[in-house]
């Protein structure tokens, strides 16, 4: 027979037994018990709970007066001098000499004892949160977060923005090299594009820097920068801004939350990649995927609440705004300006010059005037330089004996621009016209670079090495043998339908589009009277008159 396993089976069974008529002695013999529990069991339904064990003495016992002592003290002092749970266990083995105890205890204790203090001083009920219901289309949270990536085989540190509907829990994210007010401006812009509109109501941010310059008093009131100010009157954004510090975290927490929960499922482990906008395109579709999730224990996922939500979003500007930074900046005579305490190249030609840049998330452009002589992708560290080798070329070819050390060369090296081959080629160009002139020589070679594709030109380095011909006009020659060779590979295009290509003269196509021309065609009958008049035979010409 199996015995019934819980007391309350047990309780069970003896009553069913003692109404079957078995005596108490019998059923506890049966089941094992004692007397007083068939009549307790007989008595009611239900055991008794278990009583619960005295707690333990512990070693920090004889402390405790003092460390509550110590957080009484603590609810005058400033808030940056009070005690921490390392200090008040500092304290107990300095000056009560409390060697037996531990670290860990000490900081047990503290953690709930703390809150207790404050209660029973009458300095605030316990912190309590509440439930919050959002309406469609009316609200968002904005923030930012750290996430490490791989980039070209290096690991860097980047920051993850996030926009997040607050009703149907919908977010947009991306990952940006900065934190700065132009990675601000682009997320925005971005995130209003996927949804297909603004809130109607407010959007929640923290104190960042890119939206506010300060912050007046206890109040909600706010200094905002100018650009942010223009940003959002531009997209119609009514700003809300939560308070400074880890209180203010829980006013947002809905895309506090989701910025971790991104960074758990989607960026563990450490994605690799070859650039930024390769990771966005990944994460694009990582948004999207995710809107067939479930949040917590709602009745539908996050992509149905968000068809609902979705129409009744605000309907943005059409007209861009320019999201970049526009910076002067001047050309130092390593050819080099400094952007944010990182160094980029520019052409040689302008070192001296006052030039413009329009800083963006992850790259930059450089303009002299309106026209563009730069760009780079932004550098992640800061004290870091991104040099173009072909910026130096006009000053290398009248010091070549430069091009060996220079930094631009090593990094061409590493970015995969300066190849083997032109390697090659350089070592047997310098071995055949010495060091000075076989450098100068693939300096000419890497200025056909802008007129030339970088995979012709390198086949055109191969085959002259081969061909022993260690001359730029040389390699010219072969380069454009192979354009010429993937021009003629090239497929023809496909004829559709059967038909022949058609070629439109464009003065055809202006005189088709004339109206029809009523006048009557042209005459020369009126310059008949020009004509010389005809002689009868015989007849002499006039004096003067022309025979």
């Amino acid at each position: 027979m199996t015995h019934p396993q819980s007391k309350v089976e047990v309780f069970a069974a003896i009553r069913r037994d003692s109404r079957a008529g078995l005596s108490g002695r019998q059923i506890a013999i049966k089941y094992r018990v004692s007397r007083n529990t068939v009549a307790e069991a007989l008595r009611q339904p239900w055991p008794e709970p278990r009583k619960k064990m005295a707690p333990r003495a512990s070693r920090l016992d004889e402390f405790k007066p003092l460390i509550d002592e110590m957080l009484r003290a603590d609810l005058d002092a400033p808030r940056k001098q009070r005690h921490t749970a390392k200090r008040i266990f500092a304290r107990l083995v300095d000056e009560h000499q409390a060697m037996e105890i531990s670290y860990q205890i000490v900081r047990a204790y503290v953690a709930h004892r703390r809150g207790e203090i404050r209660v029973e001083a009458g300095r605030g009920p316990p912190e309590a949160f509440i439930p919050q219901s959002h309406l469609p289309g009316v609200e968002a949270e904005v923030d930012f977060g750290d996430v490490t990536v791989r980039i070209a085989g290096e690991q860097v540190k980047c920051f993850l923005f996030s926009f997040r509907l607050s009703y149907s829990g919908k977010a947009v994210h991306r990952v940006l090299a900065t934190g700065g007010q132009e990675a601000f401006f682009e997320g925005h812009v971005h995130a209003f594009r996927v949804l297909g509109g603004v809130p109607t109501g407010k959007v929640r941010y923290d104190n960042l820097k890119a939206a506010v310059s300060a912050v007046l008093g206890f109040t909600r009131a706010r200094t905002e920068s100018a650009r942010w100010t223009a940003f959002r009157e531009h997209y119609g954004v009514e700003a809300f801004y939560c308070q400074p510090g880890i209180k203010g975290a829980h006013e947002k927490g809905g895309v506090e939350g989701d910025i971790g929960w991104f960074r758990r499922n989607h960026l563990v482990p450490i994605p690799e990649v070859g650039s930024l906008d390769e990771l966005n395109e990944m994460i694009d579709r990582w948004d999207e995927a995710d809107e067939g999730r479930r949040i917590g224990a709602r009745a539908r996922t996050v992509g149905e609440y968000f068809a609902i939500e979705r129409p009744l979003l605000r309907t943005v500007s059409q007209e861009p705004f320019e999201t970049g930074l526009l910076l002067p900046v001047r050309v130092d005579r390593y050819s080099q300006i400094t952007v944010r305490t990182n160094r980029y190249s520019v052409p040689a030609r302008f070192i001296g010059r006052q030039l413009r840049v329009m800083l963006h998330a992850s790259h930059l452009i450089v303009y002299d005037g309106q026209q563009v002589v730069a760009e780079h992708d932004r550098l992640f560290a800061k004290g870091g330089q991104r040099l173009e080798l072909d910026h130096y070329l006009e000053v290398l070819i009248r010091k070549p004996g430069a091009l060996p050390g220079a930094t631009a060369l090593e990094q061409a090296r590493a970015a995969g621009k300066f190849t083997p081959v032109h390697d090659t080629w350089w070592a047997a160009a310098c071995k055949a016209h010495g060091d000075r002139d076989g450098t100068r020589a693939l300096i000419e070679v890497l200025l056909l670079a802008r007129h030339l594709p970088t995979e012709h030109l390198v086949t055109g380095l191969a085959a002259a090495l081969r061909a022993g011909a260690l001359t730029a006009d040389a390699v010219a020659l072969e380069a454009r043998k192979a354009a010429e060779e993937d021009e003629q590979a090239a497929p023809e295009p496909a004829q559709h339908d059967n038909h022949e290509a058609t070629v439109t003269f464009l003065t055809e196509r202006r005189l088709a589009q004339l109206p029809r021309d009523t006048r009557p065609l042209p005459s020369v009958t009126a310059y008949d009277q020009l004509l010389k008049r005809a002689r009868p035979p015989g007849e002499r010409p006039a004096q003067g008159e022309t025979p």
